[in-house]
């Protein structure tokens, strides 16, 4: 992908790592929207709003997905779709001090942080964010708009489904199934299959219904 000039949406804590890896990584970043003009600790330029973007031509720039992404992944969705329709391309965030195995397959607007580690046939789709020290083993699916949270652990030939956010510190084992817009609790240890559009928390994991 030709690394266009950047522009951050978003100004929060999230916004912070991800424009450090970007400076980092020695990209050319723009500015940065927000609902109301902000502080911004490494002094970028505040451009206004989101729709603040439709001043640049999509052909011309990439946007970066500054929201993070606590037990929701609502807001986060729903801005990268709104920007999509309109033929904006989202750049991947990669922190050089990740390790990332060739066969790995990532997704538009992937952000991987510092030492995350993902082995060999693993995916991780659009939009989903894998934190701090993350490890993923082989053959694992991360789903669209996820937020795999810091020192999460999964093992080999797990499926994470779409929209979904798995807690610090938890870990799931080998083979297991999370359906989409699930919600894992923090250090929690998934032993079986989660379904759709529940939560799951404790050692070892229960299941509620959201």
């Amino acid at each position: 992908m030709d690394l266009k000039p950047v522009i951050i949406l978003g100004n929060g804590g999230h916004a912070k790592v991800i424009t450090d890896i970007l400076r980092f990584n020695n990209r050319d970043i723009i500015g940065f929207t927000a609902p109301t003009e902000e502080v911004n600790y490494y002094d970028i330029q505040y451009l206004g709003g989101d729709n603040a973007v439709f001043q640049y031509n999509h052909r011309d720039v990439h946007l970066v997905n500054g929201i993070g992404s606590t037990s929701s992944v609502i807001q986060r969705k729903a801005l990268f779709e709104y920007f999509r329709r309109n033929n904006y391309v989202f750049s991947s965030v990669i922190h050089p001090n990740s390790t990332i195995s060739s066969t790995v397959k990532l997704g538009e607007g992937v952000q991987i942080m510092a030492g995350a580690i993902i082995q060999p046939f693993a995916q991780v789709a659009d939009n989903t964010i894998i934190n701090t020290s993350v490890s993923i083993d082989h053959d694992t699916q991360i789903g669209s708009h996820c937020h795999i949270a810091p020192g999460v652990t999964i093992s080999g030939s797990v499926s994470v489904g779409d929209a979904s956010h798995v807690g610090a510190g938890s870990t799931i084992i080998q083979n297991v199934k999370v359906g989409n817009s699930t919600l894992i609790g923090a250090g929690s240890l998934v032993l079986k299959n989660i379904k759709s559009n529940s939560k799951a928390y404790g050692v070892p994991a229960k299941e509620v219904e959201r």
